[in-house]
């Protein structure tokens, strides 16, 4: 009996299990489904396996992309960018060449989302214009982390779909996109899209080329400011200021001298007041009263790059009348920048603001580029408001250097889960732009 019983056990031990059967066990049905002929049910697979967390159905994901069905391409693009690995990356790459507009519109903002993080939804589709002139309120630190490493195809798959203006829409978004990305490999073709006659192409361009700051390209763009278009013309000029463009400052003051129209002097003004050239200094102090806040703010701004501890009784007399709280922080960012170390601490002050925090974090990024202001940030890292330690931790993430790593170490241990991520971040960040170990 004892005999029998071993050799049951011996020969069902010694059994091989079949492979079929282990291919039906781990094999995902979903995966079947993307081969159905009802093209409704191709699509809801792929949407289907996009919220699965299946890496495993990138390969068959990646070869959906060529279904006859547009609906089907589209809910095949979102789910490889939710599934996000790197060979759904390339297989994004192939689908900016769709032949659908739409289909590679979305393909764009999911390519750009792969690194920034955000999943395109089949739905409504952001506006891709934003105002060059806005882009100081919306933060001069617009775009992936510092140091994040983009994979040259996905630059090359956005400059040929930029280029292809037969689908204009994709041509827009991919000119945002290249902005968004920092890629300074684009700056080229963005100069030539920059001059395109499509006003919405040619603005992405510009404001593209403001956000990857390289200034050699900013003289390339200098006759732009006598485009018949208003919207090129305007964008044009604050971009020529973020790129630093002297030989564009007498162009930019005789506009603002002569031209009539509000919104072009705010504009040309702004481009002054990046540049802040110390020959504009009358220009700015003279405009440090208009009827406009833009224009004050502005010329506030003008005075903080323009260098000159003469404007300081001129700032601190607007800044006793200034009853609008955009132009009190630009005289702040301009009365920190001039040495009044108390105006520092009331931007820092400002940091929580829901309206006004954002615009106060870039002024302090552009401040704490200079060593005497990077040291005098630092006391605030231990500041009790969670947001205001968070935020200066996103300050140092661009202008932080090695010595900013032993303040914000402290920081990776936070009580505030918020804080003590943005803090890694922005170790993470310093160390990738300034090549420190420390």
């Amino acid at each position: 009996m004892k005999l029998t019983t071993l050799l049951f056990t011996c020969t069902f031990v010694a059994l091989p299990l079949p492979k079929t059967s282990w291919a039906q066990q781990t094999s995902n049905p979903l995966i079947a489904q993307l081969k159905s002929p009802n093209a409704k049910a191709r699509a809801k697979a792929a949407r289907q396996l996009g919220k699965s967390g299946d890496t495993a159905a990138v390969p068959d994901l990646a070869t959906a992309l060529t279904d006859p069905s547009s609906n089907v391409r589209s809910e095949v693009i979102v789910a490889l960018a939710t599934l996000h690995t790197l060979p759904s990356l390339k297989a994004l790459l192939m689908a900016t060449r769709d032949t659908n507009p739409s289909v590679r519109l979305l393909a764009v903002n999911a390519l750009v989302g792969w690194y920034t993080g955000n999943i395109p939804s089949l739905g409504f589709v952001a506006q891709s214009y934003h105002s060059a002139a806005n882009m100081f309120q919306s933060g001069p630190t617009a775009g992936v982390s510092p140091g994040t490493m983009v994979d040259p195809g996905a630059v090359a798959a956005l400059e040929e779909t930029m280029q292809d203006t037969r689908s204009i829409q994709a041509a827009r978004r991919a000119a945002w996109g290249l902005g968004t990305l920092h890629a300074q490999a684009a700056v080229p073709d963005l100069v030539k899209a920059a001059h395109s006659v499509d006003t919405e192409l040619a603005t992405n361009a510009l404001n593209s080329l403001a956000k990857i700051k390289d200034v050699t390209a900013g003289p390339q763009l200098v006759d732009l400011l006598d485009s018949s278009n208003r919207d090129v013309r305007q964008t044009a000029a604050i971009t020529v200021g973020i790129l630093r463009t002297k030989s564009a400052v007498p162009k930019l003051e005789s506009t603002y001298k002569t031209d009539s129209n509000i919104h072009d002097r705010e504009a040309v003004l702004g481009g002054l007041a990046y540049i802040g050239d110390p020959s504009s200094y009358h220009t700015f102090i003279e405009a440090l009263a208009s009827a406009d806040q833009n224009q004050r703010a502005y010329a506030a701004e003008g005075l903080a790059r323009a260098g000159n501890n003469q404007a300081l009784p001129a700032l601190q007399e607007a800044m006793q009348v200034e009853n609008k709280q955009n132009a009190k922080l630009a005289i702040l960012f301009a009365q920190s920048a001039l040495g009044k170390t108390q105006s520092l601490e009331q931007l820092v002050d400002t940091l929580p603001s829901r309206s006004y925090g954002d615009v106060a974090q870039s002024y302090l990024v552009e401040l704490t580029r200079r060593k005497a202001l990077l040291d005098a940030v630092y006391p605030y890292l231990t500041d009790s408001n969670a947001t205001i330690r968070r935020k200066l931790c996103y300050v140092l993430m661009y202008s932080g250097n090695a010595s900013s790593i032993p303040q914000l170490q402290p920081l990776t241990h936070d009580h505030n889960g918020d804080v003590a991520a943005a803090a890694l971040s922005a170790i993470k960040s310093i160390r990738s732009r300034t090549n420190s170990a420390a």
